[in-house]
This record gives structure tokens, C-alpha cells and sequence, in this order.
């Protein structure tokens, strides 16, 4: 599986980079009774069913020919992220500094695992909130999830 995901991060998401899109993710995973190749993609003014429609038929023929799942029949998928997805990569948070987000902690400090603040800076290390109180720094590895707080 993990050659499946490998041979599409190498092959396949700078095909759809240069098409202006970020690839979030890249999964290969039992659905349905089947298995699914889905690309994940964003982009700095959102996704729509059109863009993933563009990119399923950019990368169709490429994947036929790559053959990265060796003859085994799997369903494309081409999907946006959504709204309330959490943040995962560098570019994700970079994208969001300045808005309101919503961390969730593994494990609880100081009786809380639940944190909602202004993201204002991140590392390969860090993750830094600016609450109504406060700023706070988080290690990245006791972030469970960094999430977009959605305004209607």
C-alpha cells in the first residue's frame, strides 16, 4: 500500500501541482468492498467539484499508465478536503496563520485538551495560539488536531 502512495506522491502530485492545486493527501484504502486511490487536493481559493473533476481526468490516463497498483482494480477518487478537515501539512498552517483555529491535545495539561486561538506561528516542532489571555506553544507531537473555527 505504502508503494501505491509513494509511486503517486512521485508521479502524480506535481502533475496536479502544476496544475495550481495542493495535494493534501494521497490515500490508498479499503471502501465499499474495494480499494480507492484518493487524492486529497486545496487550493488557496477552495475546490469545487469542477476542479476535481479537472484533475480526475488530468490524472486518469497518467495512473492507467503508471499502473502503481499492479492490475488491481481500484475506484479514483478526487475529493476536497473540506471545511472542517484539520490542518496537516506546513503549507495548511501557513495558509491559516492569523485565523482562528481550534487545537486538540492527545492528552490533557493543566485539566484541558481543548485550546481555541488565533494560530500565530508554527515550527517542525511548535504549534503557537494566541488566546483572549494569553499565548501558547504546543509540541507537534501532543497536537491530536488543529482545526479551522467555521463562522456562520
Amino acid at each position: 500500500m505504502a508503494k501505491v502512495k509513494d509511486i503517486c506522491a512521485e508521479k502524480v502530485q506535481p502533475i496536479i501541482e502544476e496544475m495550481g492545486y495542493d495535494v493534501v493527501e494521497i490515500s490508498y484504502e479499503k471502501e465499499n468492498g474495494g480499494m480507492s486511490l484518493i487524492f486529497t487536493i486545496d487550493s488557496d481559493k477552495g475546490v469545487t467539484i469542477d476542479d476535481c473533476e479537472i484533475v480526475n481526468k488530468k490524472i486518469d490516463p497518467i495512473l492507467d499508465e503508471l499502473n502503481p497498483t499492479d492490475d488491481k482494480p481500484y475506484t479514483l477518487v478526487v475529493s476536497s478536503p473540506g471545511l472542517d478537515r484539520p490542518l496537516k501539512t506546513d503549507r495548511d498552517f501557513n495558509r491559516n496563520l492569523g485565523k482562528e483555529v481550534e487545537l486538540n491535545l492527545f492528552s490533557k495539561i493543566d485539566g484541558k485538551k481543548n485550546f481555541k486561538g488565533v494560530l500565530t506561528k508554527f515550527d517542525d516542532i511548535t504549534v503557537t495560539i494566541k488566546t483572549e489571555k494569553e499565548e501558547l506553544t504546543f509540541e507537534r507531537v501532543k497536537v491530536a488536531s488543529v482545526k479551522l473555527v467555521i463562522h456562520f
